[in-house]
Formats: structure tokens, C-alpha cells, sequence
């Protein structure tokens, strides 16, 4: 009893300071964990909170299994694909199981990282208002040459080469450019789009071709017509999946202690009432440096390819990357 007291209560002695484990459902004395992991928020890749429950989960041989809580729109190809990876290989490293919950939304790259599941059956729980699907590629642009001429100024910008300024708003092509620019990136969000549906049969073996062609649409689905094509297993709340965790990692639910991550408050944030929760994104400006303002700003006007149910690149830094 003094053993299990003591793993129940292992948060308040916790030195990795990215990360707090607490206390979710089931058992509160039980050793062995359900760790709920947690991707909210746009996706952008980078040593955000995702990856940093993924390094604690790595180091405590206690978790029996995953629950991936997905509530995001997606975001850039390259942090979706990390957070897949990362999972994926942490699952068969440690013959973990994940099972999905979709929270509001788990879209574009949302969906991606929920196929980080091994390709097991009746592991993606959807709830009944999810808006998931939307599986496709984006690369944003936006022409603004003409507004730039309307105000007589001028893009003069100096590149080694016509293709080095692809995608500037400010620059204007000839016809031929343009063509030549637009084929280019479309090979580009070509390959992209079929590394996506390569990872959705990876993560759903029982799609045939046909199946994956018809939910590839870019489209975004109910939960009820994402049960229908086969997106999802079921149609349940985040304590169906944590019960389903429980039966594939073997594990009694009296036996399981349920546990979930959030980062931790500094000094500031108690004083004020700050939000320390995977859900509590940080603005482009409030509550930022000047440095950070600048180096949001420098992201986001990077050209970049998007797995994000979206028109427009995501304003606000991740939430649970």
C-alpha cells in the first residue's frame, strides 16, 4: 500500500519541468498508467508540449498504454509527420497501444497524428459533434502585387534566382513565372498528399484503394459519416477510449490509474491566473516577448505546406504540439 501511495503521488516529486503528471480517473493508488497525451491547438512542429509527454512517457516504464486526445485543425506537414513518428516509434519501442479520442475537431493534421495508432481495430473513438477528415494538402498563397502597385511601391527584392522568390506576395510574374511556379508546387503538395494517404492505410489496413480515394476529397466529416467510410471505429468520449486502452494493455480498470499532462505554472502565471493546460494557446502578441513576437512573425510568414483544415496558416502557436 506504502508503494502504490507512493507512485500515486510521484507527481510532487517530478524534475523534468516541461511537463506535470496528475491525476485523470480510475485507481488513484494503482502503479501501472493510462497516460492521456495531448495535441490541441495548431500544429507547428518543433520541441512543443507533444513531443515533451512523449519524453516522459518514454521514461516511465509504469504507462501501459496511450490515449491520444486530438482537438486540433491540423497544421504544417513537417509537425504533423513528427508527432506520428514520435508516437508511432514510442508504440512499438514499447509495445504500447494507442487508442484515439477526438475531441471538437481532429482534421487534416489532426487526423494524421491519429494514425499513429499501429493499425489496430476499434481504436478511434470519435465524439458524437467531431468534425473530423479534411485530408489533403495546402500551400497558401496570396497575391498582393496588384494592392502593392495601387500604392506605388515597388518589390525589389535581390534572389539568386526567379524560383528563390516562389510564393512572395509582393512580386510580379510574368506568365511563363507563374506556370512554372504553380506546376513545381503542385509536385510538391503531390507528394505530400500521397505520403498522407500512405500513412491513413497505414493506420486504417482495412480501407481498400477505392475507400481511401473516396475520403481523400479534402472533405470535412461528421463524426456519424466518418463512422460510415471508416475513418473511425466508434462513436464515444474520451472515457471510452480509456476504457478500450485498459483492454488491449490487458489492465483491469481497478487496476489503472489513469494520469494526464500539463505544463507547468511559473510564479507569474499563479499570481495572475495563467493557464499552465495543454488547451491555453498563446497569442501571436499577448503575452509574448518582443523576440517571440518576431520569431512568430518570421514563422508564419514562411512559406510552408499544410496538413490544416483551413484556408489560412494557424495564428496562434500550438497548444499541445
Amino acid at each position: 500500500m506504502a508503494i502504490s501511495s507512493l507512485a500515486a503521488n510521484a507527481s510532487y516529486f517530478q524534475g523534468d519541468s516541461k511537463v506535470v503528471e496528475k491525476y485523470h480517473s480510475l485507481s488513484k493508488v494503482a502503479a501501472d498508467k493510462v497516460a492521456i497525451v495531448t495535441v490541441a491547438g495548431a500544429i507547428m512542429g518543433g520541441d512543443g508540449f507533444a513531443k515533451a509527454q512523449l519524453d516522459r512517457i518514454e521514461e516511465d516504464e509504469s504507462v501501459k498504454a496511450i490515449v491520444l486526445r486530438v482537438d486540433s485543425p491540423g497544421g504544417t506537414v513537417s509537425g504533423s509527420d513528427e508527432i506520428h513518428y514520435r508516437l508511432s516509434t514510442l508504440a512499438k519501442d514499447r509495445d504500447l497501444p494507442v487508442v484515439v479520442s477526438m475531441g471538437g475537431i481532429a482534421a487534416s493534421g489532426g487526423y494524421y497524428v491519429a494514425m499513429a495508432n499501429g493499425g489496430r481495430e476499434d481504436v478511434i473513438f470519435a465524439e458524437p459533434a467531431t468534425l473530423t477528415g479534411s485530408i489533403g494538402v495546402i500551400i497558401p498563397h496570396f497575391d498582393l502585387s496588384k494592392f502593392v502597385k495601387r500604392f506605388d511601391i515597388k518589390d525589389d527584392s535581390v534572389a539568386s534566382g526567379p524560383l528563390k522568390e516562389m510564393l512572395s506576395p509582393t512580386k510580379d510574374r510574368s506568365p511563363d513565372l507563374a506556370e512554372r511556379e504553380r506546376k513545381l508546387l503542385q509536385s510538391l503538395v503531390d507528394e505530400m498528399f500521397s505520403r498522407f494517404k500512405e500513412i491513413v492505410k497505414a493506420g486504417r489496413p482495412k480501407l481498400d484503394d477505392a475507400a481511401i480515394t473516396k475520403v481523400t476529397t479534402g472533405q470535412i466529416f461528421t463524426a456519424k459519416q466518418a463512422h460510415e467510410a471508416g475513418l473511425v471505429d466508434r462513436i464515444g468520449f474520451l472515457e471510452d477510449a480509456v476504457k478500450r486502452a485498459c483492454e488491449l494493455a490487458g489492465l483491469p480498470e481497478e487496476k489503472a490509474r489513469v494520469v494526464k499532462y500539463t505544463r507547468p505554472k511559473g510564479l507569474i502565471d499563479e499570481v495572475l491566473g495563467g493557464d499552465a493546460s495543454p488547451g491555453a494557446g498563446r497569442s501571436l502578441i499577448v503575452g509574448d516577448s518582443s523576440m517571440a513576437f518576431l520569431e512568430r512573425l518570421a514563422e508564419l510568414t514562411t512559406p510552408r505546406a499544410w496538413y490544416l483544415c483551413s484556408w489560412w496558416p494557424a495564428i496562434v502557436a500550438s497548444r499541445g504540439e
